[in-house]
């Protein structure tokens, strides 16, 4: 039987060969501990021509600039912004470019605890020899200050403020205390190349807010939406036919189908149509992100379920569940986006779509 494949590489497998290519090709001074020079890490993220290196992110490139710069220093990196704005992404693809891996990650939640960022231990030999390093388990803070790598942690501001101030000695004296240990091991130095590159989103604002000390101790950078559609538009075919061909779907929705679905999220995420009439918002994140999935499940729908071409009524279908998540009044949003401002809208596209209202919740 064959192995069955991973669903979601990491950025580092995925373009392995881009990474080697551009390690060949590297002759430019690199910040100490980095793989790659800063420069060779921004033609990774932001794409090569001459290397036949592809773009990966959508955004603008001071901002990767900034960000790389960032984590050249002694201060951390925070990437914030809406939901679905690609900073996740950003922060893969820095860490798989200049660590050379990015699966170094805290998932930060009210759950989180100070032993699932630094270190923990393994009881039975804890409990049989005492505090070692053998009975040490390290956590992936604790690894990449040992290794001199980037660490990421996501959704910070979702962690208990204990947690989040376990960072301040790390970020500020580049030290992880292991008072369980004795002497010179009960201190870890962190490594060149060693940094963390942290994600909060702007709408978890005042869950946990991070104290004024751990701000000071980072570098924000805020990550905004696409700002125009032609750019948003081929992102999103570019991302949906990547995660087709993953599922084994040989056929993308058409550009019909796609320029509708991601006018749909525009305007609704805006709250205005593009020639100017005010729409009620929808409380559901309608990222660039969510389009993605919905232009995915728009192909599957297509191929398992239809005759293989995606049209309106399957993305209408796919549609009702990412619009309607957080709350029933969405639907009634929904529908209205429909009725008033989709069905004089000219293009049989626009017109399937408008027929297929119908199929709303």
């Amino acid at each position: 039987m064959t192995p069955a494949k991973p669903q979601r590489p990491p950025a580092e497998v995925t373009w392995a060969d881009e990474l080697a290519r551009l390690a060949a090709a590297d002759d430019a001074p690199r910040p100490p501990g980095w793989r790659l020079s800063a420069k060779a890490v921004r033609a990774f993220v932001l794409g090569d021509p001459t290397l036949g290196v592809e773009a990966k992110f959508v955004g603008q490139p001071a901002l990767v600039e900034r960000a790389m710069v960032a984590l050249a220093t002694n201060r951390g990196l925070l990437l914030v912004g809406e939901p679905g704005t690609a900073k996740s992404w950003l922060s893969e693809l820095l860490a798989a470019a200049i660590s050379g891996g990015s699966r170094l990650v805290v998932q930060g939640s009210a759950a989180t605890t100070d032993d699932q960022i630094k270190y923990a231990w393994n009881y039975a030999l804890l409990l049989a020899e005492g505090p070692s390093h053998r009975a040490l388990v390290p956590a992936p803070l604790y690894v990449a200050m040992r290794d001199g790598l980037v660490v990421r942690f996501e959704e910070i501001t979702r962690c208990p403020l204990e947690v989040q101030d376990g960072l301040l000695s790390v970020l500020s004296e580049r030290v992880l205390a292991v008072p369980e240990l004795s002497g010179e091991a009960a201190m870890l130095d962190a490594r060149e190349g060693f940094n963390v590159i942290a994600t909060a989103n702007t709408r978890d604002r005042g869950v946990n807010e991070m104290s004024a000390a751990l701000k000071r101790r980072f570098v924000f950078e805020t990550v905004f939406p696409i700002p125009d559609l032609p750019t948003e538009l081929a992102l999103v075919r570019r991302e949906a036919a990547r995660l087709l061909a993953r599922a084994g779907v040989p056929t993308v929705p058409g550009d019909d189908v796609l320029e509708v679905l991601v006018t749909t999220f525009r305007e609704l995420r805006a709250g205005e149509t593009a020639d100017g009439h005010a729409l009620d918002r929808p409380s559901t994140v309608l990222s660039t992100a969510e389009a993605v999935s919905v232009a995915h499940a728009v192909g599957v729908r297509a191929h398992f379920l239809g005759d293989g071409v995606a049209t309106a009524a399957d993305l209408v279908e796919c549609l009702s569940g990412t619009v309607v998540k957080e709350s029933g009044d969405d639907a009634d949003r929904l529908r209205r986006y429909v009725d008033r401002h989709v069905r004089e809208r000219p293009g049989r596209h626009w017109e399937a779509f408008y027929a297929a209202r119908h199929r709303l919740p």
